[in-house]
């Protein structure tokens, strides 16, 4: 029996960086009033309250069930009623010296195959303190050109090819770190041995459930997608495309509970 229904963010409950639907607010309260949910993503807990806190229909109660997990587990925050906030519970941070090695590792990437785009929108480096992320056409664009900049995001690298190919050369430039491929054109950063495997170990350890009990919707869950991890440690998963595919399983859950 399930207890735990642990969500991707972007691409799975919400288009990729864009708010939540409205009909996936209404939804994800209905399915807290019966299941503990976890929301994982490799961006900072601000877009979880842009993207997912802002359009959550959900009562103090049902806010105490869900789980929120920032830069792909390396940060977990739960929700204290008492003060209408999120605590943070641990963190996996970098110091300074390993954030800059990181960095120039990730300029060195872009550069030598030549990916690094002249037209970007915001900041392409973005320090999330336990993650640092490349976004290669910056992690404006969708603030900036809404629509138009999903577009362009979904078009910069549709079959991946050129993300592999930064994660495979980036790699043993840092072998100290792990480097993933992360949205639709960024690649992440984290400390050795931490992706959303990892988040959803802590996961189990923080609220003391079994690996059996958890099912995980995402929307890249293929070999080399970023939530596919979760998929090789043996949780069950359902593979989606969008967070209309997204809406109607959890439709499902929410009426067979």
């Amino acid at each position: 029996m399930k207890k735990v229904i642990a969500f991707d963010l972007d691409g799975t409950l919400a288009p990729s960086k864009s708010p939540l639907p409205g009909q996936m607010g209404v939804l994800l309260g209905q399915l807290l009033e019966r299941y503990q949910v976890c929301v994982i993503s490799g961006g900072r807990i601000e877009q979880f309250h842009k993207q997912l806190l802002t359009g959550l229909q959900a009562t103090p109660e049902e806010l105490a069930k869900l789980h929120l997990m920032p830069t792909c587990g390396t940060r977990y925050f739960e929700y204290v009623a008492a003060t209408d906030d999120w605590n943070l519970v641990y963190a996996e941070d970098f110091n300074e010296q390993e954030k800059q090695k990181i960095i120039d590792a990730l300029n060195k990437g872009f550069d030598d195959l030549g990916y690094r785009e002249e037209k970007v929108y915001g900041e392409t480096i973005e320090d999330r303190g336990s993650q640092v992320t490349f976004s290669a056409l910056g992690q404006d664009i969708v603030d900036e050109l809404g629509e138009e900049g999903l577009r362009l995001k979904h078009d910069w690298d549709p079959d991946s090819v050129k993300k592999n190919k930064l994660r495979d050369y980036i790699a043993p430039l840092i072998p100290e770190f792990e480097v993933h491929v992360g949205g639709v054109t960024s690649i992440d950063v984290t400390k050795k041995g931490i992706d959303k495997a990892y988040g959803m170990k802590k996961l189990t350890e923080l609220l003391g459930v079994t690996p059996e009990e958890i099912l995980f919707v995402g929307d890249r869950l293929e070999e080399g997608g970023n939530d596919y991890p979760v998929k090789a440690a043996g949780i069950d998963t359902i593979a989606v495309k969008g967070w209309q595919e997204t809406a109607l399983v959890v439709q499902t859950l929410v009426y067979a509970a």
